[in-house]
């Protein structure tokens, strides 16, 4: 989905944030039933963020993100077949069912994972953007990160660098309130995080992630100024997820009512549903379209549990080794 010079295409938005909501779901259902191993981080109550950036990129911009990923995977144009299947382990995932949950990644969709490490992706965030620069093209490089790890040095190195040689990269600093079990309040000294960009000299601005219309507007601005190569954004957004840290997660350190109010008030899909229904689209409608997503998501369920298993020899596929040939 390219950028748009026109009224932002709301009706695509709530198709691909519904698919990354009923993804997650079934996911889940999967985890709970043995089909999923390992560690599995949900994104439901998120989706608006990464619908709402992935629209501005053009041809050729990446996606970089961390463990918390599958949504930004479909919102890239990933097939939820090959998805899920990455997630059951089976070779017709795009990780040929090496990568699990956190780490696949999509070279045709520009896609660069997937990163379990806290922060790690955001040096080769900045990385990507440097390619880019380095070719001289006017591409982007969308480099996401959590609350948490926005505690981390390595960030701090990577807005230095970014900055100093004015890289096309937008920092996306999802900040969903809780780094695994810790609230904001309790382990950032600073409220703002976008602000951290400031001894750098890097813009930075604070979205309401729960409303897609803001996030796409931000983003547009954001990959605007990189791509006039102005140097790094950060757009720190707002947002919450629903479930725990991780399927292991029963998230006891939130209470059950901060939860409901923020599904009953700030739903990004709820909310865009009531926008199409106020601009003309019909309630039917848009609930067809969310028996086609779910028919989609079962499919694309029952894709990977018939798929096979990766073969043994599979262990010595896609990897660096030195020989002494």
């Amino acid at each position: 989905m390219g950028k748009s010079s026109s009224k932002p295409p709301l009706l695509e938005f709530y198709k691909k944030m519904l698919l990354i909501r009923r993804f997650e779901e079934k996911a889940g259902q999967l985890y709970g039933m043995g089909k999923i191993g390992g560690f599995c981080h949900l994104y439901i109550g998120q989706e608006s963020v990464v619908v709402g950036i992935t629209a501005t990129r053009i041809p050729g911009d990446q996606t970089i993100t961390s463990y918390r990923d599958h949504g930004h995977m479909l919102a890239c144009g990933m097939d939820p077949n090959g998805v899920m299947s990455e997630l059951t382990g089976k070779k017709t995932g795009y990780s040929k069912g090496k990568g699990g949950s956190m780490h696949m990644f999509s070279k045709a969709e520009n896609f660069f994972g997937g990163h379990g490490i806290v922060a790690a992706q955001v040096p080769i965030g900045a990385g990507l953007a440097f390619a880019n620069k380095y070719r001289g093209n006017k591409n982007v490089s969308f480099t996401y990160f959590g609350d948490g790890a926005a505690n981390q040095g390595q960030i701090y190195e990577t807005f230095n660098m970014a900055s100093l040689w004015k890289l096309p990269v937008v920092f996306v600093i999802e900040n969903n309130q809780y780094a695994m079990g810790t609230s904001i309040e309790r382990a950032s000294s600073t409220p703002n995080l976008y602000s951290r960009g400031e001894a750098f000299d890097i813009p930075g601005e604070l979205v309401d992630g729960m409303d897609v219309l803001q996030v796409y507007e931000s983003a547009e601005r954001a990959s605007d100024h990189c791509r006039k190569g102005k140097g790094p954004y950060i757009l720190e957004m707002s947002t919450y997820r629903y479930k725990g840290h991780s399927m292991s997660d029963p998230a006891k350190y939130r209470t059950r009512e901060e939860v409901q109010k923020i599904k009953e008030t700030k739903d990004p899909i709820e909310n865009l549903q009531r926008v199409l229904v106020k601009n003309g689209d019909s309630e039917d409608s848009l609930t067809k379209i969310d028996h086609h997503i779910k028919t989609v998501i079962a499919e694309a369920a029952q894709f990977a549990i018939d798929s096979d298993q990766p073969e043994l020899s599979e262990l010595y596929e896609d990897i660096y080794v030195i020989t002494d040939q």
